[in-house]
């Protein structure tokens, strides 16, 4: 397919596809997912090989949050049966985090609940990641703390945070659909705080909301111009309880073609298969391996995963190996200056939008399975 021939070839230039051409991605036929697997399995392995960076979430503060972001099972009004807890003192976070890096992970996210962090809980968190970062030599830890003021992100880089998450999740045209309590323009600035601190900037999407195909090339687009390090791509879980309860909107094969087309977009960039992998991949999880580099290990925030081990029997029955803290998981090229966006970008013409059919098999809420063990909880974690 000269489609794909293309996109491999721009893959290992690192040069930007057109916007039609990430569009055709997401159109192509169930016929030939494989053939795109296939190429952009390519350019994954072009710039990170067999490598799979494990990470590790600790959820320090849960539910109660302030702000009305339809998607969650924290937010505002959300009726759905999760954990509520206060923050995890340092030690108790430590000890979480010290068993998902015994399970293998690199790197340990610590998120919490809310719009943003006061400047006492900025404290609160630069006393866990010393403690994690004294109990674990080599592993790296990211910070999740919603939209940060000023001087907060410098706060956290020099209290040893190695990298700050905030996803843009959707499009900023349609960002106001998902939530009405903060716009677009202030994730983008939040990542923007967090490079300027010299931490490495890890921010995604979510998938499978009911956005058209435009709105997903649009968010994914958004995010090369941010040039982060680490691109999360997440699957709506739809919690019971939530405005998007029903949105069932993603088969496997549409998923990995969500993949497929950030690979392609970001090649040389640490795409993250996040969450709600388990639901709507489900027994095709593995073929996402050959699209992206990084998995979540265990449990998410409310939502319980597949257990550690089985994530890794499937990274070697697969045939791709962990990554090591004493590998860098990025290129060279990366590592040294970082890349910008090709100018080209914003010339693209803008293509028109397409209405994502639903699927055809049945609902399958008995997949969603709300966290009952692990921080805040006094069963051990999954890792």
């Amino acid at each position: 397919m000269d489609l794909l021939n293309t996109l491999v070839d721009k893959g290992l230039r690192r040069e930007l596809p057109t916007r039609e051409e990430a569009l055709a991605v997401l159109a192509t036929s169930d016929d030939e997912l494989l053939d795109v697997v296939a190429a952009a399995g390519k350019v994954r392995r072009q710039w990170f090989g067999r490598r799979v960076k494990l990470n590790y979430l600790v959820n320090l503060k849960s539910g109660l949050c302030p702000e009305d972001c339809s998607y969650c099972s924290q937010r505002l009004g959300s009726k759905a049966e999760i954990l509520k807890y206060t923050w995890l003192k340092p030690d108790d976070a430590s000890k979480a985090a010290a068993a998902g890096v015994a399970g293998g992970a690199k790197r340990v996210c610590l998120v919490a609940s809310g719009r943003g962090p006061t400047d006492k809980d900025v404290d609160r968190v630069s006393e866990t990641i010393s403690a994690i970062k004294e109990q674990n030599e080599g592993v790296e830890v990211c910070a999740c703390l919603g939209l940060l003021s000023d001087g907060q992100a410098g706060r956290l880089r020099a209290a040893g945070a190695d990298a700050y998450n905030h996803n843009l999740n959707t499009s900023e045209a349609t960002y106001g659909d998902i939530c009405t309590t903060h716009d677009f323009s202030d994730r983008v600035s939040t990542v923007q705080q967090a490079q300027a601190a010299g931490m490495s900037a890890c921010s995604g999407l979510i998938a499978g909301m009911g956005e058209s195909d435009a709105d997903l090339v649009d968010v994914v687009y958004a995010l090369r111009e941010l040039d982060p390090d680490s691109v999360p791509v997440n699957f709506l879980i739809p919690f019971e309880g939530t405005p998007l309860a029903k949105e069932w909107n993603l088969t496997p094969q549409r998923a990995l073609r969500i993949l497929a087309m950030v690979r392609f977009v970001c090649p040389d960039i640490e795409v993250r298969l996040a969450g709600g992998r388990e639901v709507h991949l489900r027994s095709m999880q593995p073929l996402a391996l050959h699209l992206v580099n990084s998995i979540f290990l265990g449990d998410y925030l409310t939502s319980e995963g597949q257990a550690g081990q089985d994530d890794l029997a499937m990274i070697e029955d697969a045939g791709f190996e962990v990554e090591g803290t004493d590998t860098t998981t990025l290129p060279e090229h990366r590592r040294q200056c970082g890349d910008g966006v090709a100018d080209e970008a914003a010339a693209e013409a803008e293509a028109p939008a397409t209405t994502v059919p639903a699927p055809t098999d049945e609902t399958r809420r008995d997949l969603v399975s709300v966290r009952r063990r692990g921080a805040g909880t006094d069963l051990p974690p999954n890792a």
